[in-house]
Parts: C-alpha cells; sequence; structure tokens
C-alpha cells in the first residue's frame, strides 16, 4: 500500500492545526531530569526532618524514622500511599509476631516460627509486599540486643514507622506535589503517541519499504504500556480529581492494551504482503482509513492531554471512511481471480484489523467522554 504525497502532506498539516508535537519535542528528557532533583530534595527533606524530630521528642534511634520516610516516600502521591500502607501494615504484623512469639521458646525456634507465621499471613491476606517488612521488624525485635523488653521495643519500632510515614506523607503532599493522576495522563497520551509510531513502521512494511525501526517501536509501546499500568494502580489511591477521573483514566488504559493488541494482529497480518498486488485494487480508500487512523491517535493524545472528549476530530470521519473501503472491496471482489488466495486472505485481515483500529480509536473518544460526564454532540 503506497499513501499518495498529498495524503502525508494532508495529514501533516493537520497534526500541526492539531497542536500535536513528537515526543522529542516535548522536552520529556529535560522533565524527567527536573522531576529526578524534585524527588531526590523532597527525600532528603523528609528523611531530616523525621530525624530532627525524633531527637527532639527524645525518641529512641531516630533513624529508624528516617529509614522509613526515605522508603515510602515515592515519586507520586499515589505510590507514596500504596508504599506507606504496605510498610505500615508489614511493620504492625512484625511488632505483633515478634513479641507474641518472643515470650515462648528460645532462639532460633521461636523466630523461626514467628518469620513463618508472619509471612505466610501477608501472604493469605494479599499483602505480599508487606510481607519482607514484617520479617525485618521480628527480625529486629527478636535478634537485637538492647536494654528493654520486647514490648518496648516493638513500640518504638512501630513508633518511629509511624512518625516516617507521616512526614513522608505530609511532604508528598504539600512540597512540590505530583500527583499519579496527572502524571497518568500524560502517560496515556504519550501513549496514543507511541502507538502511532508502532502503526506506521507496521505499514511500511506492508508499503514494501524496509521497516528497520519496527522492534524498537513495538519495545517503545510495551514500555509505556508497563509504565502506565503502574501508574493507574498508583492513581486508584488517590482522593479523586473531579467527576469520572478514575473511571476515564482505566477506561483510557484498557483502551491502549485493546489498540495494542489490534497492532500486534496487524503486524502478523501484513507479513510477507509487500509485493501484493490484489490489495493496491484497494485504493485510495485503504490509503486515506490509513491515514486518518494515524491523525486520529494524534487527536485521541490531543484530547486525552487538554481532557477534553466531546469534540469530534475536524475533517476525520472513520466511520465513513470504513464504509468507501468495504465499497471499494466490493467494487473489486469479481477480479479474485485473477489472485493468488492468500493475497486475497491477507488483504482481507489488513482491512479488518484498520476497520478495527479505526473504532477502536473512535470508542475511545466517545466512551471515555461518556465515562468524565461530557455531553456528547
Amino acid at each position: 500500500m503506497r499513501l499518495s504525497a498529498k495524503n502525508t502532506r494532508s495529514q501533516q498539516e493537520l497534526a500541526q492545526k492539531l497542536h500535536i508535537a513528537a515526543p522529542e519535542e516535548q522536552g520529556w528528557l529535560n522533565w524527567e531530569r527536573r522531576h529526578l532533583l524534585i524527588h531526590a530534595a523532597k527525600t532528603a527533606l523528609a528523611a531530616t526532618l523525621c530525624w530532627w524530630l525524633a531527637t527532639r521528642f527524645g525518641l529512641h534511634d531516630g533513624y529508624w524514622g528516617a529509614i522509613s520516610a526515605i522508603i515510602v516516600l515515592q515519586s507520586n502521591f499515589g505510590s507514596t500511599i500504596t508504599a506507606s500502607r504496605d510498610r505500615l501494615l508489614g511493620t504492625l504484623i512484625g511488632a505483633v509476631f515478634g513479641f507474641t512469639f518472643s515470650l515462648f521458646g528460645t532462639l532460633p525456634w521461636n523466630y523461626i516460627f514467628a518469620v513463618l507465621a508472619a509471612v505466610t499471613l501477608c501472604g493469605l491476606l494479599g499483602l505480599r509486599s508487606s510481607s519482607r517488612l514484617a520479617g525485618v521488624t521480628i527480625t529486629i525485635i527478636m535478634l537485637v540486643q538492647k536494654a528493654g523488653s520486647h514490648w518496648t521495643l516493638a513500640l518504638d519500632r512501630v513508633g518511629q514507622v509511624v512518625l516516617g510515614i507521616v512526614v513522608a506523607l505530609l511532604v508528598s503532599t504539600f512540597v512540590f506535589p505530583d500527583r499519579a493522576r496527572i502524571r497518568l495522563r500524560d502517560g496515556l497520551a504519550q501513549e496514543f503517541l507511541v502507538l502511532s509510531a508502532l502503526f506506521e513502521a507496521i505499514l511500511q512494511g506492508f508499503r514494501g519499504e524496509p521497516a528497520e525501526n519496527l522492534s524498537q517501536a513495538h519495545e517503545d509501546a510495551l514500555a509505556v504500556l508497563r509504565a502506565n499500568n503502574q501508574l493507574l494502580d498508583a492513581a486508584r489511591n488517590e482522593p479523586s480529581g473531579g467527576p469520572g477521573w478514575r473511571e476515564g483514566l482505566s477506561m483510557l488504559a484498557q483502551f491502549g492494551r485493546s489498540v495494542f493488541d489490534a497492532l500486534v494482529a496487524l503486524e502478523l497480518a501484513v507479513k510477507d504482503s509487500h509485493e501484493d498486488k490484489y490489495v493496491q485494487q484497494l485504493e485510495p480508500a485503504l490509503g486515506r482509513l490509513a491515514v486518518d487512523i494515524r491523525t486520529g491517535f494524534h487527536y485521541v493524545a490531543s484530547c486525552i492531554h487538554n481532557w477534553r472528549f466531546h469534540v469530534p476530530p475536524p475533517g476525520i470521519n472513520l466511520e465513513e471512511d470504513i464504509a468507501q473501503l468495504e465499497a471499494r472491496m466490493a467494487s473489486v471482489r469479481h477480479t479474485g481471480a485473477q489472485f493468488s488466495q492468500a493475497e486475497i486472505l491477507r488483504a482481507y485481515a489488513v482491512q479488518l484489523h484498520l476497520k478495527q483500529i479505526a473504532r477502536l480509536l473512535r470508542a475511545t473518544r466517545v466512551e471515555t467522554g461518556h465515562a468524565i460526564g461530557e455531553a456528547q454532540p
């Protein structure tokens, strides 16, 4: 399939009208460096504040609070909440089991059974991330030799952890706050741009051109999907940012995965198709649909970035493109006897996957708009 120069120019002009820049034009690298420095400064502030508070109020082993703050303070508020919950639950379970088992038996047997029981309980409760922290707390309570009872050591340990968690949450909330849902929104916009690059790389092989960047585009898409899944988990722990935020973000993440699966299927469909002649009869309808799909990727990214989904893309009607392609396929069906069955099957597979991707893009915009409460025209 060869796209005409006119179609390519129209695509570029429309993308410029939508004000969507390529990833490298948005200063992502500089933003990540700035974010890294801010996170480092917040971590240092939280750790120092914990240590100062512990020494100010005469708490034993004030460094444990600083350690807790360093561990739970994540790059965004949602992840900090998750890490705080895991650490607090792990510490409480470890403190209870460490003190309880210290009353029975002698080392090392009571220690062995305490760790075994705590890790098993965390697993049964679905708190796998807390199991290691429970084991660490048990180890400190039962094996660290200090003056005082095991119960006093357990209380000190819990108090220090609570101090570190509270300070980390306060710093995360009030000092250069970074919300996972905001990062996820930008990440999802970037995801559709990356999926657009993968789509273009796949079509290069279909046109007969070398697709040298196909493997890299595939890896980039997988990387951004994984990163956004992690952000989605963190965003679910944050207070709602407005009507439909959680629903809209979850829906966009699901649509992103569905589009990626459709692109993988398209990649398989175009394999060994660069010399096919039958598919050339489907032009210009097939090429027009491909051009509008790529522009659709950019438009969806723009909608996510602006968090506005109710306005249809200007100059693009994917359903009309699909109807024209189906009409074109019907008009050339009688020529099928001149071509191999493999060519015809590949052509049908390609148009089927293109239609699926086009409809997924439209559904992404329309259904997300419904989810966040926007009125559709």
